[in-house]
């Protein structure tokens, strides 16, 4: 059995905090007169929180004997809740897991649960769990998921995914649930491997998210009998319902591209839904953009405000989800024996704090960010800038694919048949069609063809940023992508995006590995992104996140049409309509 998050004090440790409850050593904190959230009793109660280091090891009457080792804290007036988690996270969507972390952690959001998807693919398994544990040496709590499978058809997809990689991902302390569950309908069709590993989830005691967009009955039936927990795509009140009675919780969604939280709580309220227990919020890994507005202080207000009662909406972002995942014993509710991450807030009625402790560190104090300094050498963990020792040849320009992909909004993409003469320099100005090529990042491979709605005047457009980490070359002119890709290049990785004469006129730097940012949210990353936004909706982007097409171009658990490593496949049929051709 793998040691769990449970676990996280040593035996010495815990015979210090025994002799601070007896008075026999001073705690390193108290909380003194605040009225903190009794979540077993729901109820507000006046009381001292002691600390010491990372833990609380006393709730109660009592004050400590004075000591100048103890800081005291006057909290009379406070309320205390338990630091928010935010259950189901993507922390690479242009930021990388520290920077959000630290943003997240500011307003309240001290605990993360992340796809571990990138480091999976990118990284060798003996240094993705050492990066786990070096992400964990900072004040938030990095915790994640262990992905089954890549939502994508990658070219070395067995080796990579294989069951030792799972397993040994699975083994890992910090990693406290499988999936999220993309490729669902494989283990409907009797894949051992994948029905496997979701065994030994379910006997490690760790649960697993599904992605099941439309279930119906039947199809959430068969995943509860697999041993899925939760699933996070309830459009409506009946999905929600759905998920409920097969036994399911129910994460409620408010994201860049699925805004749902408060049009789900209208309609269960509609139909008088009274217990909010099984219960979650996510923001499902949204951008830069949508995030700014806040993480799940920002979604307990939108909770409250649609009527969800303020204890109820806290726990749905706390408490609920502590049980979900069999941490309550050590995170997501204010009592003896669990970490010592609380938001202090200026009333029972106000999600967003005025002081926020994680692991017992303050990281907001007096209504102030006071995050720590922390870094991570990526290079050394295999996060390289992005070397591209090759170039572009005639054959990555040879469109002769008949087939090209429609886009119908942010994230689907359907057939459609090309009627260009795809062997001129340039497609048509009256047209909204794109030349598309996607690129082994090691160049060893190519994918040619044409997208259509994405945009109407691209000059020349590259991105390293992509589900599988590939290079993706868009544009009107095949000169303006190579020209991009030139550009893209000399970035060493990034997005970027070219005017006719040649200048940048946006550009997002994604130094760590060609696939995310080095840089804070307010400390240029808005800025970088929001000025791309602009550009490409200039030159006829029409949807609202183009970076969650970017990382959607090659995402198979999406219809009905993707590029991907092996070539252009149907989703449907998981069938390749048109290979990847060797370069």
């Amino acid at each position: 059995m793998s040691k769990g998050f449970s676990h996280y004090w040593t035996k010495k440790q815990i015979k210090k905090q025994l002799k601070v409850v007896r008075g026999e050593l001073a705690p390193t904190m108290v909380l003194k007169d605040v009225t903190y959230l009794n979540s077993f009793r729901r109820v507000w109660l006046k009381a001292n929180i002691w600390i010491m280091h990372d833990r609380i090891v006393y709730i109660g009457d009592d004050m400590p004997d004075p000591s100048d080792e103890t800081e005291v804290i006057e909290a009379e007036g406070k309320a205390a809740v338990p630091g928010y988690i935010e259950h189901h996270s993507h922390p690479f969507q242009l930021y990388n897991p520290l920077t959000l972390a630290e943003f997240a952690a500011v307003r309240g959001t001290t605990t993360m649960i992340g796809d571990n998807l990138p480091f999976f693919m990118h990284l060798p398994p003996e240094k993705g769990l050492e990066l786990l544990d070096e992400l964990q040496k900072s004040p938030a709590c990095l915790l994640w998921s262990a992905r089954y499978d890549a939502q994508t058809e990658l070219a070395n997809g067995d080796d990579t995914f294989s069951y030792a990689n799972i397993r040994r991902w699975l083994d890992h302390p910090y990693v406290v649930q499988g999936g999220e569950l993309t490729d669902w309908p494989k283990v409907l069709q009797g894949d051992a491997q994948l029905l496997h590993s979701m065994l030994e989830t379910k006997d490690m005691r760790k649960p697993i998210e599904g992605h099941l967009p439309g279930a119906g009955e039947k199809t959430l039936t068969q995943m509860a009998l697999l041993g899925v927990d939760g699933d996070h795509e309830s459009m409506t009140a009946e999905d929600v319902f759905k998920r409920l009675n097969a036994g399911l919780n129910a994460s409620l969604r408010y994201s860049s591209i699925r805004p749902d939280l408060p049009n789900l709580l209208r309609e269960l309220h509609e139909q008088e839904l009274s217990c909010y227990d099984s219960l979650m919020m996510t923001t499902d890994g949204s951008p830069p953009h949508f995030m700014q507005h806040g993480v799940m202080e920002h979604l307990i207000s939108l909770a409250v405000e649609g009527g969800v009662p303020f204890i109820d909406a806290v726990h749905m972002a706390s408490w609920n989800v502590a049980r979900h995942f069999y941490m309550d014993d050590v995170t997501g509710v204010l009592a003896p024996g669990r970490l010592a991450n609380i938001n202090l807030l200026p009333s029972t009625e106000e999600p967003f704090p005025e002081d926020v402790l994680a692991k017992g560190k303050w990281v907001r104090r007096h209504g102030k960010a006071c995050f720590p300094e922390t870094k991570v050498d990526w290079e050394s963990f295999g996060f390289k800038p992005l070397e591209l020792n090759w170039e572009l040849k005639e054959v990555d320009f040879h469109f002769s694919m008949p087939l090209g992909m429609k886009m119908e909004n942010e994230v689907i993409m359907k057939p459609y048949q090309i009627a260009h003469d795809l062997t001129e320099e340039e497609l048509p100005d009256d047209s909204d069609e794109l030349f598309m090529v996607m690129l082994d990042r090691h160049g060893k491979w190519n994918v040619c063809t044409v997208i259509k709605g994405f945009a109407d005047s691209i000059y020349g457009f590259a991105s390293s940023f992509s589900t599988t980490g590939d290079i993706m070359l868009i544009g009107r002119s095949k000169q303006g992508m190579r020209a991009a890709f030139a550009e893209l290049k000399r970035r060493k990785g990034g997005i970027v995006l070219l005017e006719r004469d040649g200048s940048v006129s946006a550009a997002v730097d994604l130094p760590i590995g060609g696939m995310f940012s080095g840089l804070r949210m307010e400390d240029g990353l808005l800025a970088q992104e929001q000025n791309l936004r602009e550009k490409l909706a200039e030159h006829g982007y029409r949807f609202g996140d183009p970076v969650y097409s970017l990382l959607f171009f090659s995402a198979t658990h999406l219809p009905f049409v993707r590029i991907t490593q092996k070539g252009i496949v149907d989703v449907k049929k998981k069938r390749v309509l048109f290979p990847a051709l060797m370069r």
